[in-house]
């Protein structure tokens, strides 16, 4: 070989770049959301529609702003992963403007005004639905139940004109959730026998009917990414295993009053959010022993806002609370340096 050719450190070129991973997410995405749209109709895929273009008008006006190059940014997915994620987390009868103030504020205010991709301390998609939530309740809460009856231009037409078919109201459309319903009737100091019995069409196996199979896919999309080592094992087995461990022994000395363990992994988004949405690599730990503690963390919260909390799913909020100590667990848990001596 000749010397002269031999180009400086590192040798071995790099296997991941920001638009192939965003590329992975998006494909690994897809097995969950056609059992969404199998189950819940086609709402979703309007949501995403919107929430995807609505992302990449509002990172083309903030790069144009900032003076940064537009396509090689516009190209890299990020957006589009946001806007996927958020749609996900949307009821699938959310208005236009709903779905519009959501991306807004992710990409604008959570993205662009902390630096862009590699600077935002928040995962964009949480922050937008957080503030949805709190924000706007009512439209946060229009859940269809599975095996809805509205098609694609039912939905498009309430989506878009605020209308639904004639003879039916939005009260009798929607549902509340499994995890909802649950956090409801405990409250109300019923038993988990009671509930299931007064709402069999709600529930299914081990969680909710419809929503065990899209978190089965979501798994599915999960274990793809680690075997592409698109993402690293270590967040998703922190988190699913600490909820599973933290909610069995809950469960175990009140298995009437406390949901199954399997409830919590299969009932909500802990699926999505172990794998898609803890993993952002802008947002979570960087180390070895963080990443343990960061989807630990994540595992805790979820289950502690779940149960004790103001809202029936606590993913979004649990990874944001999680991603303010991310620095923190960052900074104590360095690996040593090569060579270091102690004092």
């Amino acid at each position: 070989m000749n010397p002269q050719q031999v180009h400086s450190s590192p040798h071995t070129p790099p296997q991941n770049s920001v638009t192939r991973m965003m590329l992975a997410v998006v494909f690994a995405l897809l097995p969950g959301c056609a059992a969404y749209v199998y189950f819940f109709g086609w709402g979703l895929v309007i949501n995403m529609a919107l929430a995807i273009g609505i992302a990449l008008l509002a990172e083309t006006v903030m790069l144009r702003l900032r003076k940064r190059p537009v396509m090689p940014f516009l190209t890299d997915g990020s957006a589009v992963v946001t806007a996927m994620l958020l749609a996900l987390a949307l009821p699938t009868l959310a208005p236009w403007w709903l779905i519009l103030v959501g991306v807004t504020f992710a990409i604008v205010i959570a993205k662009h005004l902390y630096g862009g991709l590699g600077y935002n301390p928040f995962n964009p998609a949480m922050v937008g639905y957080a503030v949805l939530l709190i924000a706007f309740p009512r439209e946060m809460t229009a859940w269809l139940p599975a095996d809805n009856p509205l098609g694609f231009m039912d939905s498009l037409r309430y989506t878009l004109f605020d209308v639904l078919p004639a003879g039916t109201s939005l009260d009798a459309l929607t549902a509340a959730t499994p995890l909802d319903t649950v956090k409801t009737e405990l409250g109300l100091d019923h038993t988990l026998d009671e509930i299931f019995r007064r709402h069999r069409d709600l529930f299914g196996g081990m969680a909710g009917n419809g929503w065990e199979w899209i978190n089965l896919m979501f798994l599915l999309g999960g274990v793809v990414l680690i075997y592409m080592k698109v993402i690293s094992w270590r967040i998703p087995l922190a988190l699913l295993g600490t909820l599973f461990l933290i909610a069995t022994l809950f469960a175990l000395p009140a298995p009437d009053l406390r949901p199954s363990p399997w409830f919590h992994l299969f009932g909500g988004a802990a699926m999505l959010g172990a794998f898609f949405i803890a993993t952002d690599p802008v947002t979570a730990a960087t180390t070895p022993r963080g990443q343990l503690i960061y989807g630990a963390g994540i595992g805790i919260l979820i289950y502690v806002i779940r149960t004790w909390g103001g809202y029936p799913d606590a993913v979004a909020f649990a990874v944001l609370l999680m991603n303010m100590a991310t620095p923190t667990i960052d900074y104590y848990t360095r690996p040593r340096v090569f060579g270091h001596e102690e004092d």
